[in-house]
């Protein structure tokens, strides 16, 4: 059994939303192999207790793992539309860690892909409550946390996207939202100044998951054909994600764009 020094300083804490899969997935279990302790939220329970299984087996061979009583990973079932349940998962992580270091704001949806005037309200509301309405109840809780803590200060890194520069075709909720997380983060960094609380962005193009499973066999070109996109495994947005949050609060990266190499977004259109 590895001795644990008591002198060390504990691990980092992370909460990572959208945990149970994808690129929520890929950072949460990052973040772990790293040293962070990181709570798990996302609306599917069976999902967020696989990645905590996963990242105790990354983190279980870490000298100091074992600091914080418990596993390195809580799971907190988690609808980030619902401020009740948003607040539910900030009092779970101050209750278990005492602090939060790192808000990962990443839950969200692309919605049907359908032409405009078939999108429903009801599509349009659901991509707007999720990605906007959800990360801006997460990012205030995180700042009022980080605000109160002591030592005070925080990250915040927000999941923007290649969209929030360049829009896909039948992509109007998730464009729109998007660009509004860009507004999100700038205003964030700013309110954040005097509480040493940093806030950036990282823009993804084409990361291998569920949800750009069909980009592999064809999607739908500004031009109106269909072709397949290159992808990029989402381990590499995973280590951007970190190098983000490993930074002194003292410096931030702003934004960051990672993308697949060959996808069609320089000079798309």
């Amino acid at each position: 059994m590895t001795e644990i020094d008591i002198d060390r300083e504990p691990p980092k804490v992370a909460v990572v939303t959208g945990a149970g899969s994808g690129i929520g997935r890929a950072v949460a279990l990052e973040l772990a192999r790293a040293g962070w302790s990181v709570a798990l939220a996302g609306r599917r329970t069976e999902a967020l207790e696989e990645t905590a299984r996963l990242a105790r087996e990354d983190a279980g061979g870490l000298e100091g793992a074992a600091v914080l009583e418990g596993a390195p990973a809580l799971p907190v079932r988690t609808d980030v539309t619902r401020p009740e349940d948003v607040a539910a998962l900030f009092r779970a992580v101050r209750q278990r860690f005492g602090r939060v270091d790192l808000l990962f704001n990443n839950a969200g949806g692309f919605g049907p892909a359908v032409p405009l005037d078939e999108l429903s309200y009801e599509d349009w509301r659901s991509v707007v409550d999720t990605n906007l309405t959800g990360a801006f109840l997460c990012a205030q809780a995180a700042f009022r946390l980080m605000k109160e803590q002591d030592p005070r200060g925080g990250r915040i890194i927000n999941n923007g996207s290649i969209s929030a520069h360049t829009p896909r075709p039948r992509s109007v909720a998730y464009t729109a939202t998007k660009h509004a997380v860009t507004g999100l983060t700038k205003s964030l960094s700013l309110d954040g100044r005097a509480y040493g609380i940093a806030c950036g962005q990282i823009d993804i193009g084409n990361a291998a998951t569920e949800m750009t499973a069909r980009m592999r066999t064809g999607t739908l070109q500004a031009d109106g054909s269909l072709a397949p996109e290159p992808v990029m495994d989402a381990a590499d947005v995973a280590r951007t994600v970190l190098h983000m949050a490993s930074l002194p609060l003292e410096a931030n990266v702003q934004f960051a764009t990672v993308m697949a190499t060959a996808m069609p977004y320089i000079g798309r259109g």
